[in-house]
């Protein structure tokens, strides 16, 4: 058997009874980072009596096959350094080849950063979608906001501190002053959620907040289209050196806008 066990985000005493258990008893255990584990551990004044494997991102794939060859024979604990495996974490890969070979896969439900955040935003909760990290460059990261510009779900992102200003600036760009929240060091003592329109986070965020963010946007209105916003997105694939007409099939095929429209409106604002 597989087991994911969700470990806290930040404070201890939400380390679920069963996540205690588990780290007591299991004699094997896969960690995203062992010192990491070990010093969870300590905080949860747990001895820890397992073989310990790291699976992280560099060597996933390279230690699959004898992970799935012990969960075949074992119960193997799988942790993260945070929260649920698999979520924006390492094992995925494990997961699915335990499945493929028959393995039996549960998980041990516990804290998540992305629910937590969309619960305390106050914007709808009742459809979203997780976006995961947030890319590194701009112009990446406002591709991904052009592609979701009329995603009507409640979206959330995860982001590094550093980079949450340009993050909300881009997003503003592209997506107007729509509105958002933004959670930071959640669970932990200095947790701070900030609500407000995009340029309000925008001018939150010049004071350089520190902690892990979460990013949570309001979702697009039913069938409305700005036809102003539409030409800049144009104009932004311009920037980047596309050609005026393969920005606005681009910008209507992830709308459903009017492809003429939106050419006309970028020459307008270009003029």
């Amino acid at each position: 058997m597989l087991v994911l066990a969700a470990t806290p985000i930040g404070n201890l005493q939400d380390a679920s009874m069963r996540l205690r258990l588990a780290l007591e008893s299991f004699e094997f255990i896969a960690a995203e980072d062992t010192r990491t584990l070990k010093k969870l551990a300590n905080g949860l004044s747990i001895k820890l009596k397992a073989q310990l494997f790291s699976l992280h991102e560099h060597n996933e794939s390279e230690r699959i096959a004898q992970l799935v060859e012990l969960a075949t024979e074992n119960d193997l604990l799988l942790v993260s350094d945070a929260g649920m495996p698999t979520i924006s974490d390492p094992g995925f890969l494990l997961v699915r080849a335990c499945a493929q070979a028959g393995v039996e896969v549960i998980s041990l439900p516990g804290p998540s950063a992305v629910v937590t955040a969309l619960a305390v935003s106050g914007l709808p909760t009742d459809r979203f979608c997780f976006e995961g990290f947030l890319p590194r460059k701009s112009g990446e990261r406002q591709r991904v906001f052009l592609a979701l510009a009329q995603e009507k779900r409640t979206m959330v992102f995860f982001e590094a501190p550093h980079r949450i200003l340009d993050a909300l600036q881009d997003a503003h760009k592209v997506l107007g002053d729509r509105r958002a929240s933004v959670s930071r060091e959640l669970t932990k003592k200095f947790e701070h959620t900030e609500r407000g329109t995009l340029s309000d986070l925008i001018e939150w965020a010049k004071s350089i907040p520190k902690g892990e963010m979460v990013l949570v946007l309001e979702g697009a209105e039913d069938l409305v289209y700005d036809e102003k916003l539409l030409g800049q997105q144009a104009l932004n694939l311009v920037a980047q050196g596309m050609g005026l007409k393969q920005a606005s099939i681009q910008v209507a095929m992830q709308t459903g806008a009017s492809r003429s429209v939106i050419y006309e409106q970028a020459l307008l604002l270009k003029a």
